[in-house]
């Protein structure tokens, strides 16, 4: 067996990003605010809420937690 090769989902990252950017600016806050808080980079942050990036699942918890939301909500 070879390797598996998996594709990121464009639509979803986008989907995902989109909503992380409108949450935070619901909150008001920078993304260098929102990164901090999430305890990732401000350039990755801008790379997920642009949909150009895949991210793992800790990173979205950590972001949720940094926007006071459930995990769900992100993906709604």
């Amino acid at each position: 067996m070879g390797k598996k090769s998996f594709k990121y989902d464009k639509v979803l990252c986008r989907k995902l990003g989109k909503k992380i950017a409108f949450l935070r600016g619901e909150l008001g806050i920078s993304q260098a605010e929102l990164a901090f808080n999430a305890n990732i980079s401000t350039s990755y942050l801008s790379a997920i809420e642009r949909g150009i990036t895949d991210t793992t699942i800790s990173t979205v918890k950590r972001l949720s937690k940094a926007l006071n939301v459930d995990i769900r909500e992100l993906f709604d």
